[in-house]
């Protein structure tokens, strides 16, 4: 549960940034994101374990920076596009660098001689190929919504509950899964 905490900026920006309040929405990314980074560091939590909320600061960064300097930039609209290009950029990212990003938040919920068995690191590698799978083609889906109907709120409100809430589940259900046929 706590490493969803880390998408907790991603999904107040898609819940604020709608048309043109797209600045709101980075903004109170940016300062939730950063908190989070704050208060995991505060904690003892590594770097590794927060490589989500690493990643939403630097793009909300980025993002209030542009939404500030080019408010009516024509990336815009595709704001909710945008975030699941970083996400899955990121996702990918870790993945080729051979150090998935759910590994360090696996680690804070799982026994440490655990970590270094080929199957925990297998389990991430699946767990983060899928969030990354998720978030390409939510990132597809939604720069063709909003190309052809940028006003079809229902369609891109869907196409972000399921790129989230997929990935999710699959993360609770997988490593219990992988348990179960191991133990038998």
């Amino acid at each position: 549960m706590r490493g969803l905490l880390g998408f907790l900026p991603w999904i107040v920006y898609a819940v604020i940034a709608t048309g043109d309040e797209w600045r709101w929405g980075a903004i109170a990314g940016l300062v939730i994101a950063a908190g989070l980074v704050l208060v995991d560091r505060r904690a003892g939590r590594g770097w590794d374990e927060m490589v989500i909320e690493t990643s939403a600061a630097l793009f909300f960064a980025a993002l209030t920076a542009l939404s500030l300097a080019a408010p009516h930039s024509p990336l815009t609209p595709y704001g909710p596009a945008l975030v699941n290009v970083w996400l899955a950029g990121t996702a990918w990212g870790s993945l080729a660098i051979g150090r998935p990003f759910t590994l360090g938040i696996a680690r804070a919920a799982t026994p440490r001689e655990v970590w270094d068995t080929p199957r925990f690191r297998r389990v991430n590698v699946v767990i983060t190929a899928v969030w990354a799978v998720a978030f390409t083609a939510a990132a597809i889906s939604l720069t063709i919504v909003l190309a052809a109907a940028p006003h079809a709120t229902s369609a891109v409100v869907a196409v972000k509950v399921l790129s989230f809430a997929l990935p999710a589940v699959f993360t609770a259900w997988y490593p219990k899964r992988v348990r179960r046929l191991a133990a038998r």
